[in-house]
């Protein structure tokens, strides 16, 4: 009787030892996430800082959202809003965009005038309303850039002439707003507005020279007399004083304008130009009687000829 031999079919088992090089060659591959963090152009302490930044601006977020939703108390709303001050949203820096002219330090000041610097007690609306108080400031906009810095936009006013009154100068823009005093040895190249109400009326006097842009450039000084109308004062020395009314001190402005550019009358010696009644021009030179140049336009023309010949 034969003894049936037996076959092992089972294939042999590999060492342990390939398993574990196998296992510590994927431990040390790095993954893809590795591989994107180390590809970025910043340090992991830097990755670090913004990620812990992200967490507690969305932390501070939530949580005003959920007080406000849920009307919280304001006790319980100012701790929590001082929490996330002291966690990093607290204003460290003021960044002003637009100055130009008016003092830094004065906007920072009324920036910083604040109870709490935590960003969620910082009243944008109140710091709005202050910086508009300001002479120089039209318009502003302030908003916050988390997580430390207040961002303030500003929009100035442009000068547009020095008012005189009582002996003090004032830059004032073509509302007349008040913008700041001037010195008088440091004077900008401004028309100058004289008299009480004077700076009120200067958009009523940018209109007026609109009826007489070529004059513009010779007026050296508009006094408001009387609250009621103007008398210009050229660069040549010569007074024009116009009659009250808009339309009647742009009309006898163009008059005037139109007989200067035919007859010359600015630097004549002339130092008095009345034209308060429109129907007539009357000069005065020094120490001599006032000359009439009447009515309208031709004839005004040819009598100033006469006037101006028996003035000379």
């Amino acid at each position: 009787m034969s003894r049936a031999a037996t076959r092992n079919t089972s294939s042999p088992r590999r060492p342990a030892a390939n398993a574990k090089r196998r296992k510590g060659a994927r431990a040390s591959r790095p993954s893809i996430l590795d591989r994107l963090i180390a590809a970025l152009p910043v340090s992991q302490h830097t990755l670090h800082r913004i990620i812990a930044w992200t967490i507690t601006a969305a932390i501070g977020a939530a949580a005003i959202a959920v007080a406000t939703w849920f009307g919280v108390p304001q006790a319980i709303y100012t701790g929590a809003a001082e929490a996330v001050g002291r966690a990093g949203l607290r204003v460290n820096q003021i960044e002003v965009q637009g100055l130009k002219r008016m003092d830094r330090m004065s906007v920072y000041a009324m920036a910083l005038d604040q109870q709490s610097r935590a960003m969620p007690l910082v009243d944008l609306g109140t710091v709005r309303q202050r910086l508009l108080g300001y002479g120089w400031i039209a318009d502003a906009r302030v908003s916050r850039r988390l997580p430390d810095t207040l961002v303030i936009d500003i929009v100035e006013r442009r000068p547009a002439a020095i008012w005189q009154n009582e002996g003090q100068l004032m830059l004032i823009d073509a509302k007349g707003v008040l913008l700041e005093p001037v010195s008088p040895q440091r004077m900008p190249d401004l028309p100058l507005v004289i008299g009480d109400g004077a700076n009120e009326q200067e958009p009523q006097f940018q209109l007026l020279m609109e009826a007489a842009p070529a004059l513009k450039p010779m007026v050296r000084a508009a006094t408001w007399i009387g609250n009621r109308r103007w008398d210009l004062i050229f660069k040549s020395g010569e007074r024009l004083q116009l009659p009250e009314g808009k339309a009647e001190a742009a009309r006898a402005l163009a008059k005037f304008a139109e007989l200067d550019g035919t007859q010359g009358l600015l630097g004549k010696g002339y130092i008095r130009l009345d034209m308060r009644d429109p129907a007539r021009l009357v000069v005065r030179m020094p120490d001599e009687d006032d000359k009439v140049i009447q009515g309208s336009a031709p004839a005004a023309t040819n009598n100033s000829q006469t006037a101006t010949g028996a003035a000379g």
